[in-house]
Formats: C-alpha cells, structure tokens, sequence
C-alpha cells in the first residue's frame, strides 16, 4: 500500500457509518479524498480526465463535489492512483453509491430549486449555522403561517398546492434543531423583519411567539441587531455561514439572491464573512436583552 492511501483516515468510515447531510455532503468527502490521492500520486487533472474517459473539467467538478460519482470511474481512479487494498476501495465504492442516493428533500422537487437543494445537504451536515437576516425571519426559526405568508410573496404565480408544497419543505428542515447531536444555530436578526407585518398581525404574533420558543433550545442564540444601530457591516445583505466538525469540510458561505445563490469556500472569502458576522454579533442586542425586545414587540403585536 501506498503512502497516498487513505488506510489511517476515518473519515470514509464514519461516514458510511453514520452519514449526515445526505449525497451534498458525501460528494464533498469523496471529491476531497480522490483529489488527496490524485495530488499524492502527482497526477495532473487531465491524466485523471483521460483515465474516465473525460476532461479535467469534469474531475475538477468530481473533486469539488458537484457531481455524483459513478463507481466505474471512482474504480478506474482508484487503479490510477495505485490504490490497492481491497478494503479501502470498498469503502471508496459504497461512498461512491451513496452520492447518487436522494436526500429526503427529493420529494420536494417540484418545488425545490437545484441550487437551493445544495445548501439543505450542507445545512443537514453542519455543526454550527450562524446567520444573519435583513428582510425575514430565518427559515430555521419560521412559524407555518409566516412561511407561508414568504412563499406567497415570493411567488405569487404559484398554486396554493405549490404554496404548500414549499411551507412543508421548510417545516421538514427544521426538525433538525431538535435531532440528537443537532447543529448550534446563531441567528442574527434584523429589527426591520421583526416590525414588517408579514402575514398581518396575528402571523406576526405567532411567529415572535415562535422566536421566543425557539431560544429556550440550548442550541439556538438570538440577537436582535436594533433600529438604533443605524449602519451594520453587513450592508444590508443576508448571509449564512455553515461550519462542519468534518475536516474534510471547509466552512462554507451561503449568499442568497432572488434567483440563485453564491457558495464561497475560499480561506480569504470565508475569513472575511467571518469578520463580518462577529462585527453584526458583536453591535447587536446580547441574546438577553434580544428576548426582552421580542417581548415588548409581542405587546405590540397584542
């Protein structure tokens, strides 16, 4: 065997023995171990490329994990990184099947978008969230009525089956703030989505409602960033930021647009969405005083 061979690494393993995150994440780990085994056996993109009868393009797609991986090439690429242990291309194999698995979010096609379906994969794997929203509640920390009231306004060609559709996807995802071993959410809210009466009164009742439940999670921090603050040095933008106890998984941004999204996974974009949000946590109401304004707000609301 090899020193590229990946005999020492847990990481294959646990992974099939406890898989999180769904194909996303286990296209992410299969794509770094090949690319490791790639670099460790000075091969070049394109010598991998030809050995699948492909392109470097493809094997750098492979290896970022934005394709699922047929087990043919993951076999012939195995061979070409002289990976011969019977064991370890086993484990490389049903890993290999694994990504062309649907995730539980397959059902929700009709009325999930492809670059959307990526971020519930990471959000599934995660171990921290922490996220910043300008316009509305969190989708982790949203009501069914206030969801709704989102979806209707985000797409108001949509059938009311649609709508509903997307109300049941977005109550799905939030059963992971109470699985065992679930993901630290730090959830920075701007005042202005707390005062936009979304839905109308009631909804909005509910929902601030909801915010205060949702904080008595021991896995979940609010802070209120407040009208007073003026500038934040967000600009104005929403953003999520996953983190993963896997180190095969970089942190990951998450920068929501109308109709697509940005993945950033660079060190240097990373490190700088990371000042931001400790800037935005750091002017923000402490996660006390963020309860006592949900309060008042509440009485408003009554």
């Amino acid at each position: 065997m090899t020193a590229a061979q990946p005999s020492s690494d847990p990481s294959l393993r646990r992974y099939l023995e406890h898989p999180r995150g769904g194909p996303t994440v286990l296209r992410i780990v299969l794509g770094t171990q090949l690319r490791r085994l790639r670099e460790g056996a000075g091969i070049t993109r394109e010598a991998a490329g030809d050995a699948i009868r492909g392109s470097h393009a493809k094997i750098s797609r492979l290896e970022l994990g934005r394709v699922s991986c047929k087990e043919r090439d993951v076999a012939d690429l195995l061979t070409l990184y002289n990976v011969t242990d019977d064991a370890v291309r086993s484990d490389f194999l049903k890993l290999a099947r694994r990504t062309s698995s649907p995730g539980w979010w397959h059902q929700y096609n009709d009325v999930l978008p492809g670059w959307f379906e990526t971020h519930i994969g990471l959000e599934e794997a995660a171990s921290v969230i922490r996220t910043y929203e300008v316009q509305f509640v969190p989708g982790l920390l949203q009501t069914s009525d206030y969801a709704r009231a989102v979806a209707q306004l985000g797409h108001p060609r949509s059938s009311p089956e649609e709508i509903e559709r997307r109300v049941q996807l977005r109550v799905q995802r939030q059963e992971l703030l109470t699985v065992p071993d679930a993901p630290r959410v730090w959830a920075v809210i701007d005042e202005a989505s707390l005062r936009r009466p979304l839905g109308g009164p009631e909804v909005m009742a509910g929902q601030l409602r909801h915010l205060l439940k949702m904080a008595e999670l021991p896995n979940v921090t609010l802070q209120i960033a407040p009208f007073s603050l003026g500038g934040l040095a967000a600009a104005g933008g929403p953003i999520t930021i996953l983190r993963f106890l896997e180190p095969d998984l970089p942190d990951i941004v998450y920068l929501e647009q109308l109709t697509s999204a940005l993945y950033l996974d660079k060190r240097d974009d990373v490190d700088h969405y990371l000042a931001v949000m400790d800037r935005l946590s750091a002017q923000s109401e402490s996660p006390r005083e963020s309860l006592a304004i949900l309060e008042r707000l509440l009485k408003q609301e009554s």
